[in-house]
């Protein structure tokens, strides 16, 4: 099998990635993540995108509560409560053990593409997890308030406020991460898969970097996204009512406009198969299947259809 590149966001694009990971070998796999969420938090750096897949990928995700490890416990979070420190972003105790290591190595000296590598082989993960830049990115939101970052927006504020705008705080000047721009420039480069990620909050933090968005506008490979939508809804966050408040339509027409003739082939779900023949008269291909991922055997089943629709065929 050639080299596939995913680009993943966090809760429903590290389900496709942890698909993609079971189905590809691990060395013709590279899966680079959303950095704009990362933030920093009682001095510790926190990456929720990376740790989302990194735990998917791992299986320590917890999947009734939809982020962060199983089987947590909370004596750190009820000590931070007890001092008056600030408690409003939940962090786990084994989930906490990541963060300070990851913080630690960071304040050694390393980039975030090292220390997410030596975190990752220590889990035992063969597959490459790469962020998407060792700049920083940090998404923003515009609301009535003024600016939040995304994650007081998204945690503190649990998406209440209307979002005006949106915007990627250093991406101007930031470039992909090492990694990330090997697999675009590997000569076995096969496909470009988009995982079922938020495409305004998720997927343009990546192409915020203008560097990596000339590069994905020249690659000589097919890029196939994986819609968030099913049903003309999000199953989970904010994406429907972002759009709204934008003045967006929730509809695939949407996302793939979004992209702006970035998409070769969109799979879409098939509660939304009246949607395909539009799409295909936009100029794009189109596959219609089951998106909703409820266990490993839907994850692998999604990953297969999206490298078929780059017309890469596993075993």
């Amino acid at each position: 099998m050639s080299h596939v590149l995913a680009l993943s966001g966090g809760v429903g694009g590290a389900k496709l990635a942890a698909g993609l990971a079971a189905v590809v070998p691990p060395e013709d796999l590279t899966i680079a993540v959303n950095t704009g969420d990362d933030f920093e938090h009682l001095g510790l750096t926190i990456c929720p995108d990376l740790d989302s897949v990194t735990y998917a990928l791992a299986g320590l995700n917890d999947t009734e509560r939809g982020w962060g490890v199983r089987d947590e416990s909370w004596q750190a979070m009820a000590m931070l409560r007890e001092l008056d420190a600030p408690s409003w972003f939940n962090l786990g105790d084994r989930d906490l053990g990541l963060h300070l290591a990851r913080s630690w190595r960071l304040r050694g000296g390393e980039t975030l593409s090292q220390a997410t590598a030596a975190l990752t082989g220590a889990l035992g993960l063969a597959a490459r997890i790469v962020p998407m830049s060792d700049d920083p990115v940090r998404t923003q939101v515009e609301t009535d308030a003024g600016w939040l970052d995304f994650q007081t927006y998204f945690v503190a504020e649990q998406c209440r406020p209307p979002v005006r705008a949106i915007r990627f705080a250093g991406a101007e000047m930031a470039r992909p991460s090492p990694m990330l721009s090997t697999a675009l420039s590997r000569p076995d480069l096969a496909a470009i898969i988009l995982c079922p990620s938020n495409p305004w909050l998720s997927v343009d933090p990546f192409l915020a970097m203008p560097e990596l968005r000339a590069a994905l506008e020249d690659r000589p490979v097919p890029l196939v996204a994986v819609s968030p939508l099913v049903g003309g809804a999000a199953l989970k966050g904010p994406l429907a009512k972002l759009m709204a408040e934008l003045g967006i339509p929730v509809t695939n027409f949407s996302i793939a406009e979004h992209y702006n003739g970035l998409l070769d082939h969109i799979v879409i779900d098939q509660t939304d198969a009246d949607d395909a023949e539009g799409l295909r008269a936009a100029g794009l291909c189109v596959t219609v299947a089951g998106t909703v991922m409820r266990d490993a055997e839907d994850r692998e089943r999604l990953a297969r259809v999206a490298l078929s629709a780059a017309r890469i065929e596993t075993g």
